[in-house]
């Protein structure tokens, strides 16, 4: 009798823990959701710039290839903790990164000396213009484009490296 009320207490432990799984599982996505909800979807917004090194570029220049459009900030602690995945990503794969409200381009070209990422692709949005186009409202937000221009994932927050070059993977491969 004992060893039968071991069993059902046991039982019943797996059933707690696995509908408090449930529940943090719910939770994530739902906050995930919220973060998200001002993000565009479908063919992004095309764009005519000038980038920091005083090159024209236009999501045209990347037709035919997956580009990753990364949304950072220099006052953004979370951004500068990704500093190195998008650089290593950026070594692999077309990266456009967007330096949203951090000044104008001398403050932003002098902050990315100092931190070893001057060779980024990089647009200066001050104005936050561009960042309105996509509906970024929080900092660092990552799109990544196919072949076609169109949308195949976004990210509101920390990203870790792997997630990206995955999501870069599989949008070369299957969109």
């Amino acid at each position: 009798m004992g060893t039968q009320v071991k069993t059902i207490k046991k039982k019943r432990r797996w059933l707690v823990w696995l509908f408090e799984l449930l529940i943090i599982v719910a939770l994530v996505f739902a906050i995930r959701h919220y973060q998200q909800r001002t993000l565009i979807s479908g063919v992004a917004p095309v764009f005519d710039e000038i980038t920091l090194q005083d090159e024209q570029l236009t999501l045209d220049s990347y037709v035919g290839k997956p580009v990753m459009l990364h949304f950072w900030a220099s006052w953004c602690g979370t951004c500068e903790f990704e500093q190195d995945s998008i650089s290593k990503l950026a070594e692999e794969w077309p990266i456009v990164t967007v330096a949203y409200s951090s000044g104008e381009a001398v403050e932003v070209r002098r902050y990315m000396e100092r931190k070893g990422i001057e060779n980024w692709t990089t647009i200066v949005d001050n104005d936050g213009e561009l960042a309105q186009e996509y509906g970024v409202i929080a900092v660092p937000t990552s799109y990544i484009l196919d072949k076609s221009g169109q949308i195949r994932f976004r990210e509101v927050g920390l990203s870790s490296g792997w997630g990206l070059q995955l999501r870069l993977w599989l949008t070369d491969k299957f969109f």
